[in-house]
């Protein structure tokens, strides 16, 4: 007796997704609800959980193929089948297959395409690396980091399976040729068509953070106790956005056709890091939410992004978004607005600069935020008003209490 595994219902207007890897192969025994292979879509990956406990039975689709919403993907046949066993090393001649299973710790894993190629590179034993992602999984960060932690690991070099030939005494080189995500693809289409849609322009200002920081550090240690999450600079940036919004309503509003709407609410879009790429998933009605509530918030989506467990729910919608580059050691850049938004809030990295205070000149901490708008809905002077109105909320956390 056989039972088919077909693409579950992906989310509101999502009709396909391309096969990301098979987390089992055939012959493996399934437990029910198993996670048996992932699925990308345009804005994140889905695993497909088996419906009963068996064996794996047929892959009808490849790696790469696009699948649509309720096509039959594999087989399920009853029986035992076998435990998947560690992989055996990898063959640089031969195709690797799109998922190989691995022991790790009292359990087994899988490790990715991607995660393979970087524990092949740097030469690290899968086995002593604690894995980050979903039930222990490895991720692409936890290989680095451990390839960071053990500089002496000797990473071996992998041939190419057809080297060009090259001139004598001129090193080989090599080129590797890899299929776009669908989520990269994705990605690549919309930040396209923004700049080919929206009249962009970008206004910047700089923020002096020491109020916010000297706010940060006298009750860091209380709020993470009363609310067991960290004080941010998040939460601060997300009541400022709130507050500035209040008062310049375009920039929180969408073009339709030839009408504008207006939202008398704030769902903030947050980019986090995710395996595959930058996501942006939704703290919503975040006008209405306490500091602690927002930083609760953005920590659940970056630890889902982290582990590939948001849903479509988490990134449908958003009116506004905002991005911080300065975590990754950005000073300045000019953020793309996220359609059907109007506009996006670029953060940045702190750093000491000298500016003038009372006639003297000391040093402050500093930050360059930046504001990417699209000019046929929101002018010029509403965007310079909304980041001034941003500024003075940071440097005067006190405004975000009192409304002004």
């Amino acid at each position: 007796m056989s039972t088919e595994v077909k693409v579950p219902t992906l989310g509101e207007s999502v009709t396909e997704a391309t096969i990301g890897e098979w987390l089992k192969q055939p012959g493996d025994a399934v437990a029910v609800d198993e996670p048996i292979a992932s699925l990308e879509t345009d804005k994140v990956a889905v695993e497909v959980p088996s419906p009963v406990a068996g064996v794996m039975g047929q892959q009808v689709a490849a790696v790469g193929d696009t699948v649509n919403v309720g096509a039959v993907i594999a087989v399920i046949e009853a029986g035992a089948g076998k435990a998947a066993a560690p992989a055996a090393k990898a063959e640089a001649a031969a195709p690797a297959p799109a998922a190989t299973a691995e022991e790790h710790g009292d359990g087994v894993t899988t490790l990715s395409p991607a995660v393979r190629r970087l524990v092949l590179e740097h030469g690290v034993d899968p086995t002593k690396i604690k894995g980050s992602g979903k039930d222990g999984r490895l991720t692409k960060e936890d290989v680095l980091a451990a390839a960071s932690a053990a500089p002496d690991a000797v990473a071996p070099a992998p041939a190419p399976a057809a080297a060009a030939p090259v001139a004598a005494g001129t090193p080989g080189r090599r080129e590797e040729r890899v299929k776009m995500t669908r989520m990269r693809q994705t990605i690549a289409k919309r930040l396209k068509s923004a700049q080919d849609t929206a009249a962009m322009l970008t206004t910047f200002n700089d923020v002096d953070m020491s109020a916010v920081m000297a706010t940060r550090e006298k009750y860091r240690d209380s709020f993470e106790k009363k609310h067991g999450v960290r004080l941010g600079f998040m939460s601060f940036f997300t009541k400022a956005v709130a507050l500035a919004a209040h008062d310049i309503p375009a920039v929180n509003a969408r073009i339709d056709g030839d009408e504008i709407v207006y939202h008398d609410y704030l769902d903030v879009s947050v980019a986090v890091s995710a395996p595959n790429g930058l996501v942006v998933p939704i703290v919503r009605n975040a006008d209405a939410m306490s500091f602690a509530e927002i930083e609760k918030a953005i920590a659940d989506l970056g630890k889902r992004a982290k582990e590939g467990t948001l849903t479509m729910d988490d990134m449908t919608g958003g009116t506004f978004t905002i991005s911080n580059g300065g975590v990754f050691g950005g000073l300045m850049s000019t953020p793309i607005i996220n359609p059907p938004q109007s506009a996006v809030l670029g953060l940045h990295r702190i750093e000491d600069r000298p500016v003038v205070r009372n006639g003297e000149i000391v040093a402050r901490p500093m930050m360059y935020i930046a504001l990417s708008y699209d000019h046929r809905l929101i002018d010029g002077r509403e965007a310079v008003t909304f980041l001034k109105t941003i500024k003075e909320a940071i440097e005067d956390p006190t405004r975000l209490l009192i409304d002004l």
